[in-house]
This record gives structure tokens, sequence and C-alpha cells, in this order.
């Protein structure tokens, strides 16, 4: 088992700009392992277990949050932020979100700032970053890593799945919250709500699928994008879910 203050060490000569190739010349452990390092793989050594029973009954929601919009930033004295990008005009998503993160990390600030979008050259604030500072990111969201989420694996925890098993309700929610949404379909003489969640990465949309089956809904694929679209199932989620606001 590798010691916490080598992974620590690798993890800021990468933040400094060395190569995996350059870091096993220093480190002398090999190349693949510290590869697997800077993109988020970190050993069992680095991450302790989180019980599942330890945690906020709106962990799960949190982290469909994270999942969907989420990232994890190191700062100075091994302290992580969590920020989380939200759109404006659903304050009451900004207020769960927080009230989520609050409840992760009790007794830190929780922050909230306006942007504009990085998607629009429109100088209206429409997007929200919430957030907060802690050295638990990591241990609470080990899946955190450099890169874009859809090119490196995510992979939960047990611990995680044993979280997700017991609140898949709060998953799904905030997976919606996220990246997903309630919108009606429509053809020649049919109209009707259904659900959709789209994510670039594979592994995230197995997640979402599998939080369905943990409560009962059916669901169906398309490249990037999974839906559930039978009536009795969008009612289903219509009982924890229903439109954003």
């Amino acid at each position: 088992m590798h010691q916490r203050a080598v992974v620590e060490r690798v993890l800021k000569l990468s933040e400094g700009g060395l190569s995996p190739s350059a870091m096993a010349g220093q480190t002398g452990l090999p190349r693949s392992t510290l590869r697997d390092w800077v993109q988020g793989r970190l050993p069992s050594s680095y991450l302790e277990p989180w019980p599942a029973a330890d945690l906020p009954d709106s962990y799960p929601y949190l982290l469909g949050m994270y999942l969907g919009d989420g990232c994890i930033s190191r700062h100075p004295r091994e302290v992580f932020r969590l920020r989380i990008s939200l759109d404006a005009k659903y304050p009451g998503i900004i207020a769960e979100c927080k009230q989520a993160i609050g409840e992760a990390v009790p007794g830190n600030r929780v922050w909230q700032g306006a942007r504009a979008s990085r998607y629009t050259d429109r100088p209206e604030k429409t997007c929200v970053d919430v957030g907060a500072y802690s050295k638990r990111w990591p241990q609470l969201f080990p899946q955190h890593g450099p890169g874009k989420k859809h090119e490196r694996r995510i992979i939960l925890t047990d611990w995680q799945w044993e979280a997700v098993s017991m609140h898949p309700q709060g998953a799904l929610r905030g997976l919606i919250h996220s990246d997903g949404c309630r919108g009606i379909n429509t053809g020649r003489n049919w109209r009707y709500p259904r659900y959709s969640f789209h994510n670039l990465s594979e592994d995230i949309l197995a997640i979402f699928r599998a939080a369905c089956e943990l409560v009962g809904v059916h669901s169906t694929n398309a490249p990037g994008t999974v839906y559930v679209s039978r009536m009795a199932d969008v009612a289903k989620l219509d009982q924890f879910i229903g439109p954003k606001s």
C-alpha cells in the first residue's frame, strides 16, 4: 500500500506540469501507476472508506449534482473546493444544492456567486456557482481528478453504492437536476411527458440507469441520453422529482 505522503507528492508534481514519465524518473514508481493517480484512480490507502451510515441522507442527491455539474479543485494546505454550476432560473434547485453541501460539510461556509455563461457572449449572469471549501471532498467524492469526467472512468465505491441503494430517489433527483429534464414528447396525435438524462460519460449514464432500476423504473437508451418514457414510470419519478423550479 502506498503511503498518503507519496500520493500527495505525485499529485503536486503533476500540478507543477510534470508528465508521468518525468515523475517516474523522480519517484521510481511505475509510469502506469502514476498515470492512474493523476487521472483520479487513487489507491485505497489514500481514499479512506466512508461508511454509508455516517453520510447525510442528502448525500446521494449531492453525488448526482456533482457527477453532472460539479468539479473539485485543490487549494493550499490540503484544502479542496467543491463547485457546482447551476442555472440561475431554478432558485429551488440552487437552494436544495446549497443545503446538501452544508449537510455534507457541517460548519463550513457554503458560498454562492453569479456569472455569465461560458457558452454564450451575452453579459447576463445566467449561471450560479455554489460550493464550499473542505479537506473532506476527496474522500466524499473519490471520482475527482484532472480532466473532464467523460474522458476518464467514473466508478462508484462500494460505500457510495450502498448510500445510493439506501436513497436512490435522491440520486435520481440530483442527476436530473444537473444534466436532465422533464419535457414533453410529441407525435402526430399524441403528447406526453418524459424524463431525459444526457451525459457524455457512459459510466455516469450507467449510474443513472442503475438508480432507475433501484426504484423500479424502466429506461431506454439513445446515444448520450437515457429516457424514461412510460406513463407509469414518469408518474413514479414525478413523486420525487417533477419539473425543475
